[in-house]
């Protein structure tokens, strides 16, 4: 700023100059009207003359330094504006390529080729792992199932106990007369329809297919839980149609109550409607009970079982029975 305010000092004293000029002029133009012509006419001296002409000249002169001064210090400025602009955007670019340069070595650092093979090593060997623990878990179940279907009953469930019954004989009997034998008992009705003649044939033909198989007595029982009309005269001709050894027990209703309960078994009278009373069936469970020589539970025999299913399951029993005897 002080550079050009010196360089424009010629110009403001050209101005004043100027100023004194022409307030001179309008002073000249006033003494005119007083001076006289002939005053006015007369010829001015030579150094003045020479003043005024050089005056213009003088003002031109001034005026085109002052101009390119000003145009100079207006190209400087530009030019170092320029030349800054110039500098960030090299200073920019400098920085954006650096940064491209990091990017470029972080985005390619970390993965290598070593990194890679652990992983998919890591994934093979938790997919390998994971097959091989599936493979050992189906293995289990197959094992499981197998040792439920051919495994031997474990433990004693509390089933059995004493009772007081008659015999198709009409001779009073408990659970101590059939002590020193292996006895298998099964609960119905003779004026059942169908399910109690088929489990008492396939009975039979058990015990029968157990003697001639593996040597062993079995004594098959038949308990009645109709013992309204199932007396010991029904009771004897009933049993006489499926073995020869198949004894028949009935009695009173609380005896035979009393010796249901014991065995957890369930039986209950199902009348028909319009029916007088002595038409009716008895609902009852249908399972067989093979009891030790000790009278005492060893294994319960559902419907499911057929008769080679049966004389298998009961021979296995004793043979087991006998083992952990000896």
């Amino acid at each position: 700023m002080a550079a050009v305010l010196s360089r424009t000092a010629p110009l403001r004293r050209a101005s004043r100059l100027f100023s004194s000029y022409a307030t001179s002029s309008r002073l000249t133009l006033h003494l005119s009207k007083e001076i006289p012509k002939s005053h006015l006419h007369r010829p001015l001296p030579q150094s003045d003359v020479g003043s005024f002409t050089k005056l213009p000249r003088f003002l031109s002169t001034n005026a085109n330094a002052a101009g390119a001064a000003a145009n100079a210090q207006a190209d400087s400025a530009l030019k170092g504006t320029a030349s800054d602009a110039h500098s960030d955007q090299g200073k920019q670019s400098g920085d954006s390529h650096h940064s491209s340069e990091q990017g470029k070595s972080i985005r390619g650092g970390p993965i290598s080729w070593l990194s890679f093979l652990l992983l998919v090593a890591s994934g093979a060997g938790v997919v390998f792992y994971y097959d091989q623990e599936k493979k050992r878990h189906i293995e289990d179940i197959n094992t499981s199932s197998t040792a439920v279907k051919q495994g031997p009953s474990v433990g004693k469930a509390a089933i059995g106990g004493p009772f007081n019954l008659l015999d198709h004989d009409g001779i009073s009997v408990t659970e101590k007369d059939f002590k020193g034998k292996w006895t298998l008992i099964y609960f119905g009705f003779t004026h059942c329809p169908d399910i109690c003649p088929d489990e008492l044939q396939k009975l039979a033909a058990a015990i029968d297919k157990i003697k001639g198989k593996a040597g062993f007595e079995i004594v098959p029982v038949f308990i009645s839980v109709d013992p309204e009309r199932d007396t010991v005269e029904q009771v004897r001709e009933y049993v006489k149609e499926f073995h020869p050894k198949l004894i028949g027990l009935t009695g009173h209703p609380d005896e035979i109550k009393k010796a249901a309960r014991a065995y957890r078994v369930y039986y209950m009278k199902t009348e028909e409607e319009g029916s007088d009373g002595s038409d009716y069936l008895v609902d009852h469970s249908i399972i067989m009970y093979l009891m030790d020589p000790n009278m005492e539970f060893v294994k319960f025999f559902g419907k499911n079982n057929d008769v080679d299913a049966l004389s298998e399951g009961i021979i296995n029993e004793i043979k087991q029975y006998k083992k952990a005897k000896a």
